[in-house]
């Protein structure tokens, strides 16, 4: 009987040392999320891009810091656009850019989630013989801002830096339902208007990481300040390593739409 009553103490004991190391992971992970700052008169900008895996569920997420590529393991399945849906005259004309810009692509049937969303969704898996991995799903207005500066000024810099071309493009986060991390805004994410890129992969081989080189890498120092720079003509944000921790690993570009006219450009 003694024996017994021992080992359910000891039973007892691990249970409660497993919930106390189980809340202090939890208190952990919410003190890791990323807040802005309530004095900045600057307008809100994407601070935190990365995401955890997204639950089975529809409506607002919130911003947890994690591995943006567990983005690409988003669980939507995604479903073609009707054949007798009808878009507007702006929607078609979008498409008929894309196709001027040799992007492969896929319309979508509409996104709906609580405040995030896409109308008219397309699903970006190729631009010219560039991929992109994983896939895009995006507005076509972004994918065309997107593919028009990857073919005028990322595949040139490329070249001119390199010598070579451009074979993949690796992109952490397109489309994600959630909120800029202390603001309590809509990303542009959630809109379809942003898209994160990880790395650059060339034809030579080369896999150009966007973390922010070493001191005596000169040349991937100058592709990558070309890349942010060039971005700026494009995009209305454009924000990556040296702006903030969040953005150590990944260019964030979006086409947020100010009506001050400003850029955020860092």
């Amino acid at each position: 009987m003694a024996g017994i009553l021992r080992a359910a103490l000891v039973a007892a004991r691990q249970s409660r040392r497993a919930h106390i190391v189980a809340g202090g992971l939890a208190i952990a992970a919410m003190s890791a999320c990323t807040t802005g700052s309530v004095l900045s008169l600057e307008p809100a900008v994407d601070v935190g891009a990365q995401t955890a895996a997204v639950p089975q569920y529809s409506g607002m997420q919130t911003l947890v810091p994690s591995n943006p590529y567990m983005t690409a393991a988003y669980p939507r399945m995604d479903d073609p656009m009707a054949p007798t849906e009808q878009m507007p005259a702006s929607e078609i004309d979008c498409r008929q850019e894309l196709k001027r810009l040799g992007v492969v692509y896929t319309d979508l049937a509409p996104i709906h989630e609580g405040q995030c969303g896409i109308d008219y969704p397309v699903k970006i898996s190729a631009i010219g013989s560039i991929q992109m991995k994983p896939a895009a799903t995006l507005t076509c207005d972004m994918a065309a801002t997107f593919a028009g500066w990857t073919k005028n000024e990322l595949v040139p810099s490329a070249r001119w830096r390199y010598f070579s071309g451009v074979k993949t493009i690796h992109q952490g986060s397109s489309y994600s339902c959630r909120r800029i991390a202390g603001e309590g805004v809509l990303s542009e994410h959630g809109k379809g208007n942003a898209l994160d890129v990880m790395s650059i992969e060339l034809n030579n081989g080369d896999d150009i990481d966007v973390r922010k080189p070493g001191l005596f890498a000169f040349r991937t120092r100058g592709f990558l300040n070309t890349v942010r720079a060039d971005g700026c003509q494009y995009f209305t944000t454009v924000l990556g390593p040296g702006y903030n921790y969040d953005h150590r690993n990944h260019f964030h570009f979006d086409i947020k739409n100010r009506k001050s006219g400003y850029r955020a450009c860092r």
